[in-house]
């Protein structure tokens, strides 16, 4: 449902505006029968859903030993 209040009275209401769009109510905010503004509820967070272990199995190759620095010690250059 839309509603449809003027700027004065929207700011002397505004606690029941606002607690219209949380219920899912639009507010339409005039100025001298002109829109400038609407008020529209928040979507709600998607779900997302949750990984299943070892869904990515297969999909990542190891190309070297995983213990050891990927570039050698006397190019890392905090050790200068």
């Amino acid at each position: 449902m839309t509603k449809t209040a003027t700027i004065a009275e929207f700011g002397s209401h505004l606690a029941e505006h606002l607690a219209a769009v949380q219920r899912g109510d639009e507010v339409v905010v005039t100025n001298e029968n002109v829109p400038v503004a609407k008020l529209v509820p928040v979507p709600a967070p998607v779900k997302k859903n949750r990984t299943v272990l070892g869904s990515g199995r297969g999909t990542a190759q190891i190309l070297g030993p995983l213990d050891e620095p990927l570039i050698p010690e006397e190019d890392w250059e905090m050790l200068r």
